[in-house]
């Protein structure tokens, strides 16, 4: 089992039912929940569709209904529906957020692809809140360097908060970033590079909190378990970018 009854009452209603024929005609629709879990199970161990174990529905239908769901946006509702609730329920700390990027590599052809010296790939962002909680995901071509993708991630976060402070890395000591981001009341809080030549601007006390950043990387932790969001091997970035949704809204569920 996939999902368990408690986390299943939690979503059954975000999740849209079967379309029926209006003639009445046809087979009657597989279960919208022993669809999900089909999905699931390709989501968590990487395997090809036609792999589907006989004990979900045929592997065409939960591809099918897979991709209706990306098309109509449902699994990037059913994580914002999550992440308010938490929000609601006093469980979202937007004091301290982190932000991290991780590269996934590319098996097939499509958007969103860039070369790097790893090879061929996309750029997964990703944003917690100050528990490890996810706030947001959003993917881009491997290419770019992560700073200038700093904002784009952030406008795909889940709820509509901003982020009181985002710690990252070095790689996102940027002094027009700083800026950009204390326009939106957002305080950044980066080491600086070794090569930095303007004046510093942080210091010792702000940067005890970057020893924690480990919560955003627990997060990838957690989400390449998921093996289809370890590499991408859809050739539609909107597919690859469901399935990771789909992991965190597994993720989101252990907090309930």
């Amino acid at each position: 089992m996939e999902l368990t009854n408690e986390q299943w009452e939690k979503i059954q209603d975000l999740i849209p039912d079967p379309v029926k024929r209006a003639d009445g005609r046809g087979r009657p629709a597989k279960d919208k929940r022993q669809v999900l879990e089909g999905v699931l199970w390709i989501l968590r161990t990487g395997a090809p569709w036609k792999d589907l174990p006989a004990r979900f529905p045929p592997y065409q239908t939960c591809h099918r209904r897979f991709q209706q769901w990306q098309e109509q946006g449902v699994m990037r509702r059913v994580v914002e529906a999550l992440a308010r609730d938490l929000m609601e329920r006093g469980g979202v700390d937007l004091s301290e957020c982190f932000i991290d990027g991780s590269f996934c590599m590319a098996k097939k052809g499509g958007l969103l692809l860039g070369k790097t010296k790893r090879g061929k790939g996309t750029k997964l962002m990703a944003v917690t809140d100050a528990a490890g909680l996810v706030l947001s995901v959003s993917i881009a071509s491997a290419s770019p360097h992560e700073v200038g993708l700093v904002e784009q991630t952030l406008q795909e976060r889940f709820i509509a908060p901003m982020p009181q402070r985002l710690i990252g890395d070095r790689a996102y000591d940027s002094d027009p970033l700083d800026e950009k981001l204390r326009e939106k009341g957002v305080e950044l809080i980066a080491p600086h590079r070794k090569n930095r030549v303007k004046k510093k601007t942080q210091d010792g006390r702000k940067l005890r909190r970057y020893k924690k950043r480990w919560k955003v990387e627990r997060f990838f932790a957690w989400l390449f378990n998921f093996r289809r969001t370890l590499v991408r091997h859809e050739h539609k970035a909107e597919n690859y970018l469901a399935f990771v949704l789909l992991a965190c809204m597994k993720i989101m569920l252990r907090y309930f």
